[in-house]
């Protein structure tokens, strides 16, 4: 008995169905080539159901066992990827689908998106407009906010100082830009291991550096209003810094 087509059976008319004779796959078949094969030597699988599997896996938003196991049961999956006759079993491996999309890389994975775009908006599913602005929703996006420690400030306030004396050609006796730096690690670790008087001793360390960049940066702008327009935000939060004490509030610079 022989066996009906997959086009026989199915209805034409379904968004599947359509969507898959709008598709350009010669197109996709010059930008993939036959560089699907699992191993040297097997033939290459059809360009289209490698394809065909890339776009329903991302319109879906499915994962690569999901989307075998409804290939295998679903005719319209199967029509899509360009099969004419209804089959019980997957023609290739689940776990070849990782290789496949390493060997497509970033360039064919834009063609796919190119021609899902293209008929999306040929279809009137999508409107050009659509695609000129992206919205990214940040709710549950991982934050690594930083607590502002007095040493963290001082730190912060003589670094900016530093690259603003930079930006404008001024040279500073000293930077402290190491000596800061390793104060400022020992003042944490000293802290965590609560050893308070010695991490003080290092936040007073901190201060200074601070203090002698702040008057550095003072003696060198004196009579240039540019200069002194240019620093003054910076050298105010400097100063915030160094005349803060616990419970006076402004530590954010």
């Amino acid at each position: 008995m022989s066996q009906a087509r997959l086009d026989q059976i199915i209805d034409m008319g379904h968004p599947k169905a359509v969507l898959a004779r709008q598709i350009d796959w010669r197109h996709l078949a010059k930008r993939f080539g036959a560089c699907y094969s699992d191993e040297p030597g097997h033939p290459a699988l059809p360009t289209r159901l490698i394809a065909g599997l890339q776009i329903l896996k991302y319109s879906e938003n499915l994962t690569d066992e999901v989307l075998c196991a409804r290939w295998v049961e679903h005719p319209y999956y199967q029509y899509f990827c360009g099969e004419e006759f209804f089959r019980h079993e997957l023609p290739f491996e689940r776990t070849s689908m990782t290789g496949w999309r390493q060997r497509m890389g970033d360039e064919k994975l834009e063609a796919l998106l190119q021609e899902s775009l293209f008929v999306a908006v040929k279809l009137c599913a999508a409107k050009p407009a659509d695609f000129t602005q992206i919205i990214v929703d940040t709710t549950v996006q991982e934050k690594n906010p930083g607590f502002p420690t007095d040493a963290k400030l001082a730190h912060r306030a003589r670094e900016r100082l530093v690259r603003l004396a930079d930006k404008h050609d001024m040279t500073l006796r000293q930077s402290y830009a190491r000596d800061g730096k390793l104060a400022l690690i020992m003042q944490h670790r000293l802290a965590h291991a609560k050893q308070f008087n010695r991490a003080k001793a290092k936040l007073s360390t901190l201060r200074t550096y601070l203090g002698r960049t702040v008057r550095d940066i003072v003696r060198k702008k004196a009579g240039d209003s540019f200069l002194q327009n240019q620093f003054s935000a910076e050298l105010y939060k400097a100063n915030r810094v160094l005349t803060q004490r616990p419970r006076g509030g402004g530590k954010h610079i």
